[in-house]
This record gives structure tokens, sequence and C-alpha cells, in this order.
């Protein structure tokens, strides 16, 4: 069973879905994430719980959320089924994202 950091930290690269966590085969995780604009100016960003890399409108958690410079958004609390993915979107880079958590079996 797995704690601490889900996935990979990730920088994100302007206007570019990017996955930052997939649960493995036979494990539930619980989840969560924090953004953190490292620019002076606002940004949007969304977020997405999806069953692909390329989520569907009712997938998103967050959408086109605002983030103040030098802001941070937190969620908490996301419980992800096996195959799930974290899928996070910015309007331009100096956006990074780490999500964490814990891993426990189905099996």
């Amino acid at each position: 069973m797995a704690s601490g950091i889900l996935g990979t930290q990730q920088s994100l690269a302007a206007n570019t879905l990017t996955t930052v966590y997939t649960v493995p085969a036979s494990t539930v995780a619980y989840c969560n994430f924090n953004i953190v604009n490292t620019n002076a100016t606002p940004v949007d960003v969304r977020v997405a719980i999806a069953a692909a890399d390329t989520p569907s409108a009712a997938e998103y958690v967050e959408y086109n959320a605002e983030i103040g410079g030098y802001g941070v958004l937190e969620r908490t609390g996301f419980a992800m089924q096996t195959g799930k993915k974290l899928v996070a979107f910015s309007d331009t880079t100096g956006v990074s994202i780490s999500a964490y958590g814990v891993e426990e079996s189905t099996s």
C-alpha cells in the first residue's frame, strides 16, 4: 500500500491535458491534490477524475477555476477506483500540481 505522493509531481505545459496519476489495478486510492500558481498573474485550471487521458465534460471536478497570482487550489477527499486518472490542465505555464494520499488493495 503506497502513501504520500501519488503519481508524479508535474509542472503543467500551457493548454495541454496532463495525466498526473492513474490508480493501479486492484486498488482504490484516496486522493487529494494541490495546484500552485508560481506566476504573479491569475491562471485558469481544470482538473478531472477521468476514465481516459481526455476527460468528458462530466468528469471535471474543477473547470476554468481561477487561481490568483502566487495562489494555491487544494481539493481533498476523492475516492478513485482502479484505472481512474487525475488529469490536469492550465491555460499558461508556471503552474504545478501534486497529488497525495493513500492506496489500498481491493483484492
